[in-house]
């Protein structure tokens, strides 16, 4: 059978048939812990799927899931792909305006969630328009509850869906304009995991804590077993790192692929662990094998840390974004003395080599203006050569073609003799030896009489100064402004030791923050709205 005639679901059927008596899942579930085998996982999802059909979903029917990650929730969404529905998913937290838009885009037939997900079909009225309504946990008016999943026979059939037919619909969080909706069909997806699973080297057999929901989808369809984190994945920052800790221990987990925000705190409460005597405490992350970080920038103190930290393991860098997930990677045992001097002289982030299946170039910077289709010479022409920073461009079959109605298109797509680009919004460049530079966002570029300076430039050379906790490149009052915050052994002249120690940026202030504001997802992404907040607030 080949690859592009079945979806994920047929994958997972094959490893069901496989390793039927495998964990595919661990959860933890009040006091205790829960796991289903792939077997399970297979026959919960065919339920799930005859209840879908029970209740009037046909193919290309949009289904809302408001279900944290859990097992329960790759039960819906593996139903979903069965029946050829298309699982729609937003943030809820981002509000009921983001809400309201998002349904009114989707025009979602069916929602599905726990009953305090439930709770906001009061507060917005696109939820209450939607037909069906299924509760996961607990009870909601008007709802079919998932329990009784039990009493029904499973739908073993798979729906034939062509390649191009729509799976998995996501949307951005919409803070500059109408939120786009990004469209994953099932030939994405299934280019998606052959992607992931040789870039980040999945076995059969391994243990995974995985904080990122499509690697998940990634795992079930290499016969790699998920712990899933206990605490708010929505906040990885700052979770609770003792359990965590202790589910790497008891479950034997292998690998793990994450936030770096998640692992400092894992870090930190490894330390206060082992200062305490525990058992977490005493393992630490030394039983992991793999470690795979990225979706913010990873800066050279962490990576070296985290190294220390697995000493039989491996530390990997992944960058991607969400319309293409991975574009490069790094082994940190690969970065060499000469590179990490680079990075503290103000070079840029070193993140490896692009992945085998996709095609990467550097252009112009041109980052808010549109690019018009050119041809195969036109685009060589324009193509910069290895040490020129530009726009970072990425094409391949796991790389997002479009967004939903063409909303977004025109401002990072563009075509090269018919085949679709995507323009990523980061700077970087690549070396003379084929590996992938980030400079940071393309339009944060600070551009004035004394040339260029790039984000990533200042902050990950900033990094190497210990005390400092965070920083952030900005353009604030026409003056190049690189905000801090400090740590509890920052010296009195932290100002003067970071204008020394960047001298070559030619800043024109330090200024102190109480924190640098981050992202909501990875909780390690500047947030350049906020932070010039924080300027007008402590800049003064």
């Amino acid at each position: 059978m080949r690859i592009d005639d079945v979806n994920l679901t047929q994958i997972l059927v094959d490893q069901a048939t496989q390793r039927p008596h495998e964990p595919a899942i661990v959860e933890s579930a009040g006091r205790g812990v829960r796991s289903l085998t792939f077997a399970e996982v297979a026959d919960r999802s065919a339920r799930a799927a005859s209840l879908f059909r029970e209740a009037g979903l046909y193919k290309g029917d949009r289904v809302l899931v408001f279900q944290p990650m859990s097992i329960e929730l790759y039960v819906a969404l593996l139903a979903i792909f069965r029946l050829g529905l298309v699982a729609t998913v937003l943030d809820p937290s981002a509000g009921r305006g983001h809400i309201e838009q998002c349904c009114g885009i989707a025009r979602p037939r069916a929602f599905i969630g726990p009953a305090r997900a439930h709770l906001l079909r009061l507060l917005c009225r696109g939820l209450r328009r939607i037909e069906r309504h299924f509760v996961t946990a607990g009870r909601a008016p008007g709802a079919t509850r998932w329990s009784i999943l039990e009493r029904l026979d499973p739908a073993h059939s798979i729906t034939a869906c062509d390649p191009s037919h729509d799976a998995l619909l996501t949307f951005t969080s919409g803070s500059t304009g109408v939120p786009k909706a990004a469209v994953r069909s099932h030939g994405f997806l299934l280019a998606q995991h052959a992607a992931l699973a040789e870039s980040i080297e999945l076995e059969p057999g391994e243990v995974d804590l995985a904080t990122l929901p499509i690697f998940v989808l990634a795992n079930l369809a290499s016969g790699v077993t998920t712990v899933i984190p206990q605490g708010d994945l929505r906040r990885p920052g700052f979770i609770e790192p003792g359990p965590v800790l202790e589910q790497l221990r008891r479950h034997r987990v292998t690998r793990t692929v994450g936030s770096p925000a998640l692992y400092a705190r894992l870090l930190q409460g490894a330390r206060a662990a082992s200062d305490a005597g525990s058992e977490s405490g005493k393992t630490g992350l030394g039983g992991l094998r793999k470690l795979y970080t990225g979706g913010a920038p990873v800066f050279p103190p962490l990576l070296q840390e985290l190294r220390s930290a697995l000493p039989k393991g491996r530390v990997i860098v992944v960058y991607g974004s969400t319309e293409a997930e991975p574009i490069a990677h790094l082994d940190w045992s690969e970065a060499e003395p000469d590179d990490l001097d680079a990075m503290n002289a103000g070079k840029g982030l070193l993140v490896g080599r692009p992945v085998h299946r996709i095609e990467l170039r550097i252009l112009p910077n041109r980052w808010g203006m549109p690019l018009q289709a050119m041809t195969a010479g036109e685009f060589a022409d324009l193509a910069l050569d290895p040490g020129e920073a530009g726009e970072i461009m990425v094409s391949g079959p796991h790389v997002l073609s479009g967004y939903l109605n063409g909303i977004g298109d025109e401002e990072t797509k563009f075509r090269v003799e018919g085949e679709v680009w995507h323009r990523t919004g980061d700077a970087g460049y690549l070396d003379a030896r084929g590996r992938l530079w980030l400079l940071g966002r393309a339009g944060a570029v600070i551009q004035d009489e004394r040339g260029a300076i790039h984000p990533f430039a200042a902050e990950c050379a900033a990094s190497q100064l210990p005390w400092i906790a965070r920083s952030a490149l900005a353009k604030h009052n026409g003056n190049r402004v690189l905000a801090v915050q400090l740590g509890p052994r920052a010296p009195a002249d932290a100002e003067w030791r970071v204008q020394e120690t960047l001298s070559w940026a030619k800043l024109d202030r330090i200024v102190r923050v109480p924190r640098i504001p981050v992202d909501r997802r990875h909780n390690a992404k500047t947030d350049y709205p906020a932070l010039k907040k924080e300027l007008e607030r402590h800049a003064n």
